[in-house]
């Protein structure tokens, strides 16, 4: 079965469902496995890892580990 047909059989499984909690797990998988966003070099990102990279930004951000717009101004006129 190709994806397209695929798609369509899970809709039709998903339309029958009638328990909440089967439909709370099927959304909680699709967001933990869905692509939400990607890398500047193009690879994709799921929510935990877009989570993960975040949560170390904070991390470099609170530490003082982050150069400033202005001093990348600077810093970009000798390139």
């Amino acid at each position: 079965m190709d994806l397209h047909a695929e798609k369509l059989n899970l809709v039709q499984k998903l339309l029958s469902v009638q328990k909440a909690s089967l439909i709370e797990k099927i959304g909680a998988l699709l967001d933990k496995e869905m692509t939400v966003g990607y890398t500047a070099d193009g690879k994709p990102l799921t929510k935990a890892m877009y989570d993960k990279r975040l949560q170390k930004a904070e991390e470099q951000i609170a530490k003082g580990n982050f150069v400033s717009q202005e001093d990348l101004e600077k810093e970009s006129e000798n390139w």
